[in-house]
């Protein structure tokens, strides 16, 4: 790896550690934040989550088409950043009173912020990184797996301050984000580098972004998420209300559910660092399908178990899970798509799928956590995944033609 290219890793890997760590420091205790602070029930966050998503699937292929069309240029970090920095005041002072004032204009304002700085800025941001990493030679897994760990080291305190004040939380999100401006100036990234490549020899054009819809193969991968990978987040958008619900008091649960939630990120970052191995070793789409089994065993299981030990056992498989998922991804649109499309193969394909179907499932579930309970709606969720993921199982593209191609530039 040339000098330049290692200050590139370095830098970027500092920007997704303090990027998730600016997330987790908002988000990691989201839902308790709803249901415990501002006092919303099951239905009422569940539509909260449901206005994220949809304004997240409206910005996603914004920014996969922008990011595709510029290239390297780093105005949609910026954008991102600067929304990052005001979050620590958005949460405060503007948030949590609109959504005490009034549920559905708070979720509206809300969306709007959180889809543009999280929801679709996550998938505009680990797009860019991993087209940096394919011109700079890094796997895209060792810079991603800093991001886990940013994740932990804030939600390791997010339990304890949540319980001194919430908007603790809040301020050092506000804190982080302004290292990101910091590592933005720093950074300096060779604009010509696509050119001399081939990846953008000719211009982007609208009617190469349609030409995907017309593709069975890109549907099939759309099925795949819509059917296994958008459940991730209907299962885990609640699920520190009913893990902290285990717990003698809410305050140790929500103590404890931050000590797990960092554990289990330090070991995602673990198999971040593993997951390429892995996935070049079986395939992208051996790796996809493995990764929705171990996720469907996580959702089941997760409503068998009714004590703290069991449920923080299955909370601990995702460490397995998101980082094949996330690596075979990247992989498999890489190994079968027009890769000059690729930050709107990930942020429409994979992101805005994903978006579409948690808005529409969200308020559902939400509505089913409170009627029925929420290992019941486990089953119901785990049963779902396991099914689309044995139809993924016949219908997503083998490897074999990008098994062959890796052997000729192997040896070439």
């Amino acid at each position: 790896m040339a000098l330049g290219a290692k200050k590139n890793y370095w830098l970027l890997s500092a920007f997704f550690f303090f990027y998730f760590f600016t997330w987790s420091s908002c988000m990691a205790l989201f839902s308790i934040w709803l249901g415990q602070d501002i006092q919303l029930s099951g239905a009422s966050t569940g539509i909260i989550f449901s206005a994220n998503a949809i304004f997240a699937l409206i910005m996603q292929p914004l920014y996969g088409v922008i990011s595709d069309k510029i290239g390297l240029k780093k105005h949609i970090l910026w954008f991102i950043a600067g929304l990052l920095v005001l979050s620590g005041p958005f949460f405060i002072y503007v948030y949590g009173p609109l959504l005490k004032y009034n549920v559905l204009l708070g979720a509206i304002v809300g969306g709007v912020y959180l889809g543009a700085a999280f929801q679709a800025g996550c998938g505009a941001v680990e797009s860019y990184i991993e087209k940096i990493g394919r011109k700079c030679d890094f796997e895209y897994g060792k810079s991603r797996m800093w991001g886990s760990l940013g994740w932990a080291a804030a939600t390791f305190f997010a339990g304890q301050l949540f319980n001194i004040n919430p908007n603790i939380n809040f301020w050092i999100a506000s804190g982080s984000a302004i290292c990101l401006v910091i590592i933005l100036l720093l950074m300096k990234i060779d604009l010509t580098s696509s050119a001399s490549e081939g990846e953008q020899q000719e211009p982007i054009k609208m009617k190469d972004v349609f030409g995907l819809l017309k593709l069975k193969k890109f549907w099939f991968f759309v099925v795949y998420v819509l059917g296994v990978v958008c459940f991730y987040s209907v299962y885990d958008q609640q699920f520190p209300i009913y893990y902290s619900s285990l717990f003698d008091s809410v305050a140790s649960g929500n103590q404890i559910y931050g000590y797990l939630n960092s554990f289990q990120v330090f070991l995602e970052a673990g198999m971040m660092f593993a997951a390429p191995f892995i996935v070049n070793k079986i395939g992208a789409k051996r790796a996809l399908i493995f990764a929705g089994f171990v996720m469907s065993v996580r959702i089941i299981g997760s409503g068998l178990a009714f004590e703290p030990i069991g449920i923080s056992c299955m909370k601990l498989l995702h460490a397995l899970e998101l980082p094949i998922m996330l690596i075979a991804v990247f992989k498999y649109l890489a190994q079968n798509f027009d890769n000059r499309l690729s930050s709107t193969l990930y942020l429409v394909g994979f992101q805005f799928s994903n978006a579409i179907a948690a808005a529409f499932f969200s308020p559902v579930f939400g509505k089913l956590y409170d009627s029925i309970g929420f290992s019941k709606v486990y089953f119901i969720i785990g049963g779902i995944v396991l099914t689309f993921n044995i139809i993924s199982y016949f219908t997503l593209i083998n490897d074999k033609k990008s098994e062959a191609t890796a052997k000729l530039q192997q040896t070439a």
